[in-house]
């Protein structure tokens, strides 16, 4: 299926990504759709107008990028979407791939899923080399996850995180903060992912794209004021452990361990350490920004040699920070893309 994996000398670096602020980039989160079998409020609009399938990177593309950056020194790769598991065929890309965690050049691959596919793909995932999962999922009411992602139902999803966990995957769930819409399940979300083995990680809602939310910006909840809530019930104890994201962790007086994101009221620039790659080959350096670099262009153009330095142009272009701020929270404002077309 993928043509050019000897392409790529198994035991040797070209040297590692590092922009002008001395940041190395080993971070890479690959975008394999912007597909999606839901319609998250926060995220995209209910009727969304998906990509050309034409525009898309083929499985074959895809593998020929990520390892490129790999022997570049990427150390991580995180596939995403939209729902990266409805992407036909990707079991493949997660096959081709894990020829670099046996070489050792990779030190984990890994996704984030919104869970709905996750029962049938868990043993396979598992089987190439994935070791744990980010699983998507803002409330555990079923009318309530209904309504938020517009189609989706909650079954499957939590089907699809009991299958990973007996597949022998850790699984750590990522819950959007949204004031009066999930505020009131604070407890609730902590007790059953304590109660399941789960970590669990809160994000600050992000201004991208026209999501056709009632209220966006009035559903912005700083985690500041989350973190308070929960200290009146659990005794916090700040921990300097990182999976090598954004998020920074406290633990619990049971040992678990609860994860803050926050692009709003505390950047975490100066730290940052990841890329993303979209299905259409646009490589973004910042989440936050519009700023991008065509490799899709450069990979059918030029070709495979003219890779390498188009991606430490791009990485040496790296902005210091994202402009993320409170007030773009509103509809007409914020980056102008979608959530799911760069995945997170």
């Amino acid at each position: 299926m993928f043509q050019h994996q000897s392409s790529f000398a198994e035991g040797s670096r070209c040297g590692v990504l590092q922009d002008r602020f001395c940041r190395s980039v080993t971070y890479l989160r690959v975008s394999v759709t912007d597909r999606c079998d839901f319609r998250c409020a926060y995220c995209m609009s209910e009727r969304m107008r998906f990509l050309p399938r034409r525009d898309l990177l083929s499985l074959e593309e895809l593998d020929l990028l990520c390892s490129t950056f790999v022997s570049l020194g990427v150390r991580k790769l995180r596939i995403t979407g939209g729902e990266p598991l409805v992407r036909r065929d990707i079991l493949g890309l997660f096959r081709a791939l894990s020829r670099h965690l046996d070489s050792g050049l990779l030190a984990e691959l890994t996704l984030t899923t919104n869970g709905s596919q996750l029962a049938r793909h868990a043993a396979d995932l598992a089987a190439c080399g994935v070791r744990r999962v980010n699983v998507s999922l803002d409330t555990l009411d079923p009318a309530r996850f209904a309504a938020l992602t517009r189609r989706g139902s909650l079954g499957p999803v939590l089907d699809g995180i009991r299958a990973a966990t007996r597949a022998g995957l850790r699984v750590k769930i990522n819950t959007v903060a949204l004031w009066g819409v999930n505020d009131d399940e604070l407890f609730r979300l902590v007790d059953w992912c304590g109660g399941e083995g789960h970590d669990l990680t809160f994000i600050e809602v992000m201004p991208m794209g026209e999501a056709g939310a009632e209220d966006r910006q009035g559903w912005f909840w700083p985690l500041d004021e989350l973190r308070q809530r929960l200290a009146t019930r659990h005794h916090l104890t700040d921990v300097a452990e990182t999976s090598g994201g954004p998020a920074r962790y406290v633990r619990l007086e049971t040992g678990q361990r609860i994860g803050f994101i926050t692009p709003l009221s505390h950047r975490f620039c100066e730290s940052c350490n990841r890329v993303r790659l979209t299905s259409a080959g646009e490589l973004f350096t910042c989440l936050g920004r519009e700023d991008r670099t065509d490799l899709r262009a450069v990979l059918r153009g030029a070709g495979l040699a003219a890779l390498e330095p188009a991606i430490r142009a791009a990485i040496r272009a790296k902005p210091q920070g994202h402009d993320f701020d409170h007030d773009r929270l509103a509809q007409s404002s914020g980056c102008v893309r979608h959530m799911n077309h760069t995945g997170g």
